[in-house]
């Protein structure tokens, strides 16, 4: 699904990520673990084109979205990422910060079918066969009903209906967390980035959004997840990357990659982190 070559992030002279080749197969659960200012951010953040790498290929279903004529928007509709600190947006309820990804590629679509209809229909006035329209996709009534009807059933499995029409400044982190989630969901992504998604979460907290990611792990979802979690890392991975120094340093399935760690960075990094 998601294929990445020789992947280098510098900002100036800093090197954050150094020659990076991977693949993320369908339905992989890779976690990415390693000590702070290692690269496993940017790593992510490269991978869901808010970054633009300065060297390397990502390939994405086929298409390379470091490539500048690459249309990224297209490509992230089917990206999904979560991050530290939530981003909902405080000045909308939690109804519509799930509807506005939804309603605004809809709005978006509709422009695009215009556009396209416009320049078919030049090209018919010189045209005894005539060229069909494009559809002309979903109305602004239909897109909002659609989006609507989304989110208050993904909201109603995670036990939050009631909470749609609050403001997430009432919301807990947990909760914010939880609807973080459930609004990158909503666009029915492919593959989902998690960036360290319980570090910002008080300890009695984390639980509860571990316990959603480890229900999406199980429905067969592609994932990539940046964490801290020694244990999640274990029981949700199906393989576990240490990054360090910008590098991969070493790859395996969590079994092997805990019981019997090769590399002598990586048993130093565990020894610290696991009691």
């Amino acid at each position: 699904m998601i294929e990445i070559k020789g992947l280098t992030k510098k900002y100036g002279d800093l090197l954050v990520l150094d020659d990076i080749t991977e693949t993320i197969g369908d339905g992989e659960k890779v976690v990415i673990i390693g000590p702070s200012g290692s690269g496993k951010s940017t790593l992510l953040r490269c991978l869901n084109c808010m970054e633009d790498p300065t060297a390397g290929s990502i390939y994405f279903e086929g298409q390379d979205l470091a490539d500048m004529r690459v249309n990224i928007n297209h490509a992230r509709r089917h990206i999904g990422m979560v991050f530290q600190q939530f981003n909902l947006f405080n000045n909308m309820t939690v109804l519509q910060n799930i509807m506005l990804a939804p309603v605004t590629v809809a709005a978006e679509d509709r422009r695009a079918a215009a556009r396209k209809n416009f320049a078919i229909r030049l090209k018919n006035l010189f045209r005894k066969e005539k060229l069909p329209l494009v559809p002309p996709g979903k109305s602004k009534a239909e897109a909002k009903a659609e989006a609507k009807a989304r989110a208050m059933e993904l909201l109603g499995r995670i036990g939050l209906q009631e909470k749609a029409d609050v403001y997430p400044s009432t919301l807990s982190g947990g909760q914010k967390q939880r609807i973080a989630i459930v609004r990158a969901l909503a666009m029915n992504p492919k593959v989902m980035l998690f960036d360290e998604p319980t570090s910002a979460l008080d300890p009695e907290m984390v639980g509860e959004v571990l316990d959603l990611i480890k229900r999406l792990a199980g429905m067969g979802m592609t994932m990539v997840i940046v964490t801290h979690e020694m244990g999640f890392a274990r029981e949700v991975g199906t393989r576990i990357l240490f990054v360090d120094g910008g590098k991969i340093m070493e790859s395996a399935p969590p079994e092997e990659f805990f019981a019997h760690p090769k590399n002598p960075r990586l048993k130093d990094f565990l020894s610290k982190v696991i009691s």
